[in-house]
């Protein structure tokens, strides 16, 4: 992204925090694709009835009722917006599953680098609640999972949002997958009371 695009993005994130209401018209176009490629990570398993274009003018409107928020920047931008989808997605999930009430099947991968939900509204459902399992456990945990794998930030882009260091951002990383593994897997997990382990 060219650095002028950048600083443009900053501006009117600047306004956008101080209250200026005609700057988030402004800034999607900048950031558009940006947000429907966080989309289409939420909406894989859900393509045949969530559209990522609709998701991103949702959550633009989640968003545009959020004045004045302190935003850090692009990566925390793209960041909150990776979580306002996710809670839009898992929304509709379960909804859908209330009106289906059927299926057990929770196959998730998480061997490859990057975290994958093969398909289906019970995965979706299972990963979601694996994440609030992670973040009560440890929640610069789940930030990071938000960060890099929903978000598509890099480890310095999600350290800069996390205000810690990479190295720490590639240790939680390692850390959160293990940990969502078991979770996912059956295994308990993060028990309650258990303190993040080094």
């Amino acid at each position: 992204m060219p650095e002028d695009v950048r600083t443009r993005i900053t501006l009117l994130l600047d306004r956008l925090g101080e209250g200026d209401e005609e700057a988030m018209p402004l800034l999607l176009p900048l950031v558009y694709e940006e947000l429907r490629a966080i989309a289409r990570r939420y909406v894989r398993s859900e393509s045949d009835t969530v559209n990522p274009t609709a998701l991103v003018h949702e959550a633009y409107l989640r968003l545009v009722g959020q004045p004045d928020t302190d935003w850090k920047g692009r990566q925390h931008f793209l960041a909150v917006c990776s979580v306002v989808m996710r809670n839009l997605v898992v929304d509709f999930a379960r909804r859908r599953k209330a009106a289906k009430r059927g299926g057990d099947a929770q196959r998730v991968d998480l061997e490859s680098p990057e975290l994958r939900i093969e398909s289906g509204i019970e995965e979706l459902l299972a990963l979601d609640e694996a994440l609030d399992r992670l973040k009560d456990f440890d929640p610069a945990l789940c930030r990071v999972v938000e960060c890099r794998y929903f978000a598509g930030l890099t480890e310095a882009e999600t350290a800069q949002v996390l205000a810690v260091s990479e190295r720490s951002v590639r240790r939680y990383w390692i850390k959160a997958k293990a940990l969502l593994q078991t979770m996912l897997s059956g295994d308990g997990g993060a028990r309650a009371g258990e303190g993040p382990r080094s």
